[in-house]
């Protein structure tokens, strides 16, 4: 058996329609996280469609208890073959998103995989149902072309909680470091660069949210007696907003921007085109750092967007300067940035810019990740990409959103190589999400070829493996 071979078995099993009628039950399990997140639903996903498939490959099953009270569930599973061999640690979510029926177009509903072209419709298809059963699907091709073993050691963290931050997640692999031990992170999540060029990204821009608030009296007054004599908290909100970020969305808090772009990034960043494709949005041209690329914006850059503003009453305005205002923002931030540190540089910033009155918050925060492009597991990843796909991979240094990945470089320790088998214009969190039957396709070709050179006895991993139990170094 060669590679090829185990290919064309995994592309024949597709084909067959058992990909589908996987994708179909998996997509039927009510899995919203958002809306209860002790939903007996979380847990059945687990037992009844993760365990179970796991269970057939030989894995040791361990459903963990979320550390944090009243949130969802993990499962922890392990297969190995032999402690000398190399260990992979792979990671997939069963949650989404809230369904919202109501939303979806005639003839779409969120809990039934409905087929339309090379489209698979349904919640989770995309985010994240479909991508990890496309890996799921790869190990076992993997596992019968060998004849029930997979030439390396494999290990699985499922959680059902990533859609609402991963609660629990950082704090399980601090405690299961050793169950979890491995020399190599493969995953799979978020989209393409497009539909048609297979994707690797090493990690993902950080991002913190916060709050600016100004608290200017105990209530409103009448605009009209006391217009121009005080002051307006929205007024005074707009203008600071404004002295962070600029009319053309350019961050102006050095101490928040980004060490400059190397040569090695930009040269693997000119290869990349943001945006594009068919239901992508229309880039604007000016928009955000000048003297970037969009694409060395969107992977390279960091940016401050502004979420939300509230003032007064929107429903139902008054003639009345409202006594406070305030507006949620987040920073995306790529690695390099002294983030951990935003609450005094705003502080700093805006009380030098003339706004002591305005209140910073900081809401929550997530770091930024990324692999050393130059890591011969990259080369090794993107060279069995192409000879997969036929095509040039696109490698991006980090994701332009946000994943948990910072638990599996930093806590465990471990290089991390994502390949997503969706595409920008999914519907990824939205209604008539979906997935495209082509990428699919490709993305189990992809993966099966992968997980088979893993297992080969030239992989350059066979010399570096730790024993089980232990982080590489």
């Amino acid at each position: 058996m060669t590679a090829q071979h185990a290919v064309a078995q995994a592309l024949g099993w597709f084909d067959s329609g058992a990909f589908r009628d996987t994708l179909a039950r998996r997509v039927a399990c009510v899995t919203e996280s958002q809306r209860d997140p002790q939903s007996p639903h979380l847990t059945r996903y687990l037992s009844q469609e993760i365990g179970p498939a796991l269970a057939a490959l030989g894995f040791d099953l361990q459903q963990v208890e979320n550390p944090l009270a009243g949130q969802p569930p993990f499962l922890i599973a392990s297969r190995i073959e032999d402690p000398a061999l190399p260990t992979l640690l792979c990671y997939g979510h069963g949650d989404v998103v809230n369904g919202e029926a109501e939303s979806w177009r005639s003839g779409l509903t969120p809990w039934a995989l409905v087929e339309e072209g090379d489209r698979w419709y349904g919640r989770g298809s995309a985010d994240n149902k479909g991508q990890h059963s496309v890996n799921l699907a790869a190990l076992e091709q993997v596992y019968a072309a060998r004849g029930g073993r997979l030439g390396f050691n494999c290990k699985w963290l499922f959680e059902m909680g990533e859609e609402i931050s991963s609660p629990g997640l950082a704090e399980i692999c601090r405690r299961e470091r050793e169950a979890l031990a491995a020399d190599l992170f493969i995953a799979a999540d978020g989209p393409r660069m497009s539909a048609a060029r297979p994707t690797l990204f090493l990690g993902s821009r950080g991002c913190v949210n916060f709050r600016l608030s100004i608290h200017a009296r105990p209530r409103a007054y009448h605009s009209g007696n006391w217009g121009g004599v005080l002051s307006n908290p929205a007024t005074r909100l707009a203008n600071a907003l404004a002295a962070l970020v600029d009319a053309h969305g350019a961050l102006q808090v050095a101490a928040l921007k980004p060490p400059a772009l190397t040569p090695a990034l930009r040269a693997i960043l000119g290869e990349l085109e943001a945006g594009g494709q068919p239901g992508d949005p229309e880039i604007d041209a000016n928009w955000g750092e000048p003297g970037l690329t969009p694409a060395e914006r969107l992977f390279g850059w960091n940016t401050l967007e502004v979420l939300s503003f509230l003032a007064g009453n929107p429903q139902q305005p008054m003639n009345a300067i409202p006594p406070q205002a305030s507006a949620t923002c987040q920073l995306r931030f790529v690695v390099g940035t002294d983030w951990t540190a935003l609450a005094d540089h705003l502080r700093h910033y805006l009380d030098a810019a003339g706004f002591p009155d305005v209140e910073v918050e900081v809401i929550r925060g997530t770091p930024a990740t990324r692999l050393d492009p130059d890591d011969p597991l990259v080369g090794w990843a993107l060279g069995v990409m192409a000879r997969a796909s036929g095509k040039k991979p696109a490698l991006l240094p980090n994701l332009g959103g946000s994943l948990p990945n910072d638990v599996f470089a930093d806590i465990l320790g471990l290089p991390t190589l994502w390949i997503p088998h969706s595409y920008p214009a999914c519907g990824q969190h939205a209604a008539d999400e979906h997935m495209l039957k082509p990428v699919a396709r490709e993305g189990l070709a992809i993966m099966t070829e992968l997980l088979w050179a893993l297992g080969e006895p030239d992989h350059p991993l066979r010399q570096t493996a730790t024993t089980a139990g232990e982080v590489t170094p």
